[in-house]
């Protein structure tokens, strides 16, 4: 292990946040809040700690995929720990381990909280809660290659670390341009979802921190009813942009800034996933019809409640746990699947979803016709055996995480199974809120501080794809390299 360069890396994460520290400061000033001193005071210690890190020459610059899975996991540790020293400080979540699981929930863009009055936090804790979503939607490293120079072979190790989906490939030549290309990208649909959300008189305050909440897909809301007392108007314009960040980002860049504009069209994980989204909502609408006056508001809702899941967002303006059997179950299902690869969302990924069907085709085809020579496809290119039995494994960790969280869960709390299992699926996938007692209209706080520390777990390993997180747990990854 190469601690000096993960040092450095580590070093200039701090500073960055430092500087996003500096956003919740002037929060303060316009609404006249003290809390903004120690948003301040964080930042300063943030920066001249960072500064120090960063600073300290490099011994080796030798750099390999270890280094950045290790670089990736600890700066989120560390960006949580730091983002969650001023909740603390200024008294609006005076537990510290409240606190972390807060901030924790925000930078993996989880959305699982436990406050039960959101509406008692000042304007400057509510919004740096929601601008942690944005922060870790496309990824603080995915930020850093962006806007700043790093060499040593550092780049395609960090992007790869950090960036959801099977695979991590680079648009253009450079690892650097890339990041740009995705994070102009990511800016200018966030602030394209704010005029039209400030456009439907949603209050500006409001619209900022729930356009962060869908740009990351994470759900914080600056209300203890969530979206539920938007207008019809408001509320239809979150659904539909919840769903775009779902989205391949790639096929945003092809629509945009690539000639070849058919390739966005091309894609099969996204027309995959808006059939998934028009179906469930299809279904469930039909489902759900008597609850509503007529079959729009049932459309509307079923719509805006599977756009939030499967991208794994978590905002509700329905207490869906309230629904029919077949709608909750198909919501947990969709929790599971998630979004799209290269999205900010969350879950498995349906990238993943149709690797393991073409898959599973491909093997009962092989027992009929055990000559013929069967590719697994994805839009129209043929998935190397490398990939194919990465996703299998995947799957294999991604279960055995999911079923140990959940033993664990039943050791340390006395609740219903439904609560316990979806507690784990909710913040495993990213999503926020489950069923029963984790329901929409409920909260984590009643877990007790070993579970909150396991389910903290599970929102940093789901977010950054389990490996970079497991990897800390190997002893030979401590060993200095020679």
């Amino acid at each position: 292990m190469n601690y000096s360069v993960i040092r450095r890396i580590l070093g200039i994460v701090l500073r960055f946040e430092s500087a996003f520290l500096l956003l919740p400061c002037i929060t303060a000033v316009i609404y006249r809040e003290s809390e903004g001193w120690w948003y301040l005071a964080c930042a300063a210690v943030c920066f001249v700690l960072g500064s120090i890190m960063a600073y300290v020459p490099s011994k080796r610059d030798i750099f390999y995929t270890r280094e950045g899975f290790a670089a990736v996991a600890l700066s989120w540790i560390l960006l949580s720990v730091f983002g969650a020293a001023p909740f603390v400080l200024c008294g609006d979540i005076p537990s510290f381990t409240d606190a972390l699981f807060e901030t924790i929930s925000g930078f993996t863009t989880t959305g699982s909280s436990i406050l039960a009055d959101v509406e008692a936090l000042s304007h400057t804790s509510l919004l740096w809660r929601s601008f942690t979503h944005w922060v870790g939607g496309m990824g603080v490293m995915v930020f850093i290659l962006a806007v700043m120079p790093m060499t040593g072979g550092y780049n395609m190790h960090l992007m790869r670390a950090e960036s959801p989906g099977p695979s991590v490939g680079k648009l253009v030549p450079k690892v650097r341009e890339t990041a740009r290309a995705l994070y102009v990208i990511y800016f200018g649909i966030t602030v394209t979802e704010f005029i039209f959300l400030a456009a439907a008189r949603m209050p500006i305050f409001d619209a900022l921190c729930i356009s962060f909440g869908s740009a990351g897909t994470g759900g914080f809301g600056v209300l203890a009813d969530s979206c539920a007392s938007y207008t019809i108007l408001q509320q239809g314009i979150i659904t539909v942009f919840i769903i775009m960040f779902g989205v391949n980002f790639n096929a945003y860049y092809f629509l945009i800034m690539s000639k070849d504009k058919k390739e966005a069209f091309r894609m099969t994980e996204v027309r995959a996933y808006l059939l998934i989204i028009a179906f469930s909502v299809i279904t469930i609408a039909i489902n759900i019809r008597q609850q509503f006056e007529n079959f729009f508001l049932a459309f509307h809702h079923a719509a805006f409640q599977v756009g939030s899941i499967i991208t794994t967002t978590g905002y509700a303006t329905q207490d869906f746990d309230r629904w029919p059997q077949y709608s909750r179950a198909l919501l947990v299902l969709l929790m599971f699947i998630g979004a799209c690869a290269g999205s900010t969302g969350g879950g498995i990924k349906v990238s993943r979803i149709l690797i393991l069907l073409k898959s599973a085709k491909r093997e009962i085809i092989s027992y009929i016709h055990p000559r013929q020579v069967r590719t697994i496809k994805m839009d129209g290119k043929a998935s190397d055996t490398q990939m194919v039995h990465g996703v299998l494994r995947y799957l294999v960790v991604y279960v055995a995480v999911f079923a140990a969280s959940f033993m664990a869960l039943t050791v340390f709390e006395n609740c219903d199974l439904e609560t316990l299992f979806t507690a784990v699926a909710a913040t495993f996938n990213n999503i926020g809120p489950g069923l029963s007692k984790v329901g929409a209209t409920m909260n984590f706080a009643f877990f007790s501080t070993p579970s909150k520390y396991i389910l903290m777990f599970d929102m940093l390993a789901g977010r950054l794809e389990l490996y970079p997180l497991l990897i800390l747990l190997v002893p030979d990854l401590w060993k200095k390299a020679r």
